[in-house]
């Protein structure tokens, strides 16, 4: 149950460290102030997230949660673990792709160095936030993979809402404070969450 606390008390963190600094962002919509939260946040988003899912997998381990909190499993089938697996290999691929794009095209790298330019091409023709995707993605398939109801519910239910909530909430504005009107058209233009199947112009 400690892990459970640990998890808790790490979504919580980070939903409010969110919305502080996209309050003070708004606040002091500069490139400086941009740059700086930008820091916190993905201080807050590895060690309030990041930290507690990695232990959870080894304490008490992703299967084991369910007996724990007396939770049924999710069901012994195989096209459950099938899907599971498809959904990790697919997250994975879209984390690596926008990584390499990241480094390659906006000079950054994932959470640990902030872009020096907006990104639009690769995975990033397609949809905004590709490595966020393929995160989300990776945590639904090894959740199926599992069958752990506790790792899936928390997902889809806590995870991925408070997760999608920061790149709205602050994300978007601190990018826009960094780009101004590259960043706009590039919103524009290029959807959320969703990845699009028919590609337009691109400025990359």
């Amino acid at each position: 149950m400690t892990t459970v606390y640990f998890q808790l008390v790490g979504v919580l963190s980070f939903l409010v460290a969110t919305l502080v600094i996209g309050a003070r962002i708004r606040r002091s919509p500069t490139e400086a102030a941009a740059h700086r939260l930008s820091r916190v946040s993905h201080g807050f988003y590895w060690g309030a997230l990041v930290v507690p899912e990695v232990v959870g997998l080894f304490v008490p381990g992703l299967s084991r949660f369910d007996g724990l909190l007396g939770l049924t499993p999710l069901p012994e089938y195989v096209v459950r673990a099938a899907v599971g697996w498809v959904l990790l290999l697919v997250g994975a691929s879209y984390v690596s792709a926008s990584s390499l794009a990241l480094k390659t095209k906006g000079s950054g790298y994932a959470a640990f160095k902030l872009t020096q330019r907006v990104v639009s091409a690769s995975v990033y023709e397609r949809v905004r936030n590709p490595m966020s995707l393929g995160w989300y993605l990776t945590l639904v398939g090894a959740s199926l993979v599992a069958g752990s109801t506790y790792a899936l519910l928390g997902t889809c239910l806590v995870y991925i809402p408070v997760h999608a909530f920061n790149l709205v909430y602050f994300e978007e504005v601190e990018l826009r404070a960094r780009y101004g009107a590259s960043y706009e058209a590039y919103l524009r233009r290029v959807p959320f969450l969703l990845p699009r199947l028919r590609l337009g112009p691109t400025t990359d």
